[in-house]
């Protein structure tokens, strides 16, 4: 009996894995003939960045010449969907799946800019916090760092594209600089409340254009961001008074250990 016992329960085991394996494959079978009965859409974003919302996305999905609703699921070319909404210039990701209650879920992410880098010839892009050139949208305007001057930086004309180049010899883009700078900027509560414009000058260096004071301060080429910006703020926080921000007309920050101002010359 003993004997009869071990040899059955290995084939027990094996009859119930083939059982399990067949009912799986039964299942996904059937699951691929679940018509799609519920479009369910997601939009991720920090808030109060309105790039796309729900509507514009189900346009994308459904509004294609293909049928979507009502088709079994096994139909649906999801991989399609996602390069579709991912060739959308503000969504940097998109997941679309089906589900076993007919739905089709589409989840898209939003691109989050940083910077709008406006050009001397009147074009104008976003940079975003991955570094991603994007379009402008002609319904809604992110509030950002401005950057403006002597600019003539490769935009979104072409479509998304990357400020840091996909060769390691390629030639040093400015967009690179701006967007560590937005980056600097964004990640310090204090200069982000205090810095709303930069401008570049005919010799590519920085000028911020404080929130308060009216002042010019001149901070370079973009490098050694943090010693700079540390001497401006023990500059504000030690060397004058609040009442007197205004007395200076430029600040400049380029030189070692040292700051050197212009006094207004004008009231």
């Amino acid at each position: 009996m003993k004997k009869i016992k071990r040899i059955l329960r290995p084939v027990g085991i094996a009859t119930a894995v083939v059982g399990i394996l067949l009912a799986l494959g039964f299942v996904e079978r059937t699951a691929d003939r679940v018509p799609i009965m519920d479009l369910r859409v997601t939009v991720d974003g920090t808030e109060g960045v309105h790039f796309i919302d729900e509507q514009a996305v189900r346009r994308e999905v459904l509004d294609q010449g293909i049928t979507v609703m009502g088709a079994p699921t096994g139909d649906v070319d999801v991989t399609g969907i996602e390069e579709r909404l991912r060739s959308i210039p503000c969504v940097a990701k998109a997941e679309v799946y089906h589900t076993m209650d007919g739905a089709l879920h589409a989840r898209v992410q939003q691109r989050i800019p940083i910077v709008r880098v406006f050009n001397t010839d009147g074009s104008s892009f976003y940079i975003d916090t991955e570094g991603w050139v994007m379009p402008i949208n002609p319904n809604y305007t992110a509030r950002v760092l401005v950057v403006t001057g002597h600019l003539s930086e490769n935009g979104a004309a072409e479509g998304v594209h990357s400020v840091f180049g996909s060769d390691s010899l390629e030639e040093h883009s400015l967009s690179d600089d701006i967007h560590r700078l937005a980056t600097f900027i964004a990640a310090d509560p204090f200069w982000n409340a205090m810095i709303d414009q930069v401008v570049v000058t005919a010799d590519n260096d920085f000028e911020l254009i404080p929130r308060v004071g009216a002042q010019r301060v001149l901070i370079g080429d973009g490098s050694a961001l943090e010693q700079r910006f540390n001497k401006l703020r023990i500059f504000y926080e030690k060397g004058i008074p609040r009442s007197d921000w205004r007395r200076y007309a430029r600040i400049d920050l380029r030189y070692t250990d040292q700051i050197v101002c212009t006094k207004r010359t004008t009231p």
